[in-house]
């Protein structure tokens, strides 16, 4: 099954964000059928699991049940676009947290979640120092050299990696359990 593309999450299978069940689940957007569903978070009153990819890009699901699948006040200041703040919020599968999920700003446009990290993957990947210049990075912990060295992907340190749509540049957020 091919699922839509999403700007700001390319890769939501790769990032768990989709699972792909061995017996097909309902959508309970559509009432289809599907093989693809959602896992993640989706911030509604009422309790919905099992979205397919479709309703999700369409926006249909977030319409129907009044939901978002990023909380808009959990997001970087520097994007004025209406337009872009509904992708994301309505039509972009989220990613998981350990607390409250944040979505990075580059280039006054959301940037793209490519997935989770440790200190590890940004060494291998060689954009170590790019993350530490981040104003963002140097005011969210004391010792942001640290709190980056001791991040362990699925470890109690989570980092999550964003990069920008425009200029190519990585954004970082790190959480903690």
């Amino acid at each position: 099954m091919q699922i839509p593309k999403f700007r700001y999450h390319p890769d939501p299978m790769g990032t768990g964000a989709f699972l792909k069940s061995d017996s097909p689940v309902v959508c309970p957007c559509c009432n289809k059928a599907t093989m693809i569903y959602y896992d993640g978070p989706f911030y509604a009153v009422e309790e919905v699991d099992s979205l397919c990819p479709d309703c999700i890009a369409s926006g249909e699901a977030a319409r129907k049940y009044d939901g978002e699948f990023q909380d808009e006040y959990s997001i970087d200041d520097g994007v004025d676009d209406e337009e872009l703040l509904d992708e994301l919020i309505h039509c972009t599968p989220g990613y998981n947290g350990w607390q409250q999920e944040y979505w990075r700003v580059h280039c006054k446009d959301y940037c793209a979640f490519i997935g989770y990290v440790g200190y590890q993957e940004l060494e291998r990947m060689g954009i170590v120092e790019e993350v530490l210049d981040d104003p963002v990075i140097q005011g969210q912990w004391t010792k942001p050299q640290a709190m980056i060295k001791s991040m362990v992907d699925g470890g109690s340190v989570q980092g999550y990696l964003f990069r920008c749509l425009h200029c190519g540049k990585y954004r970082l957020w790190i959480d903690c359990d």
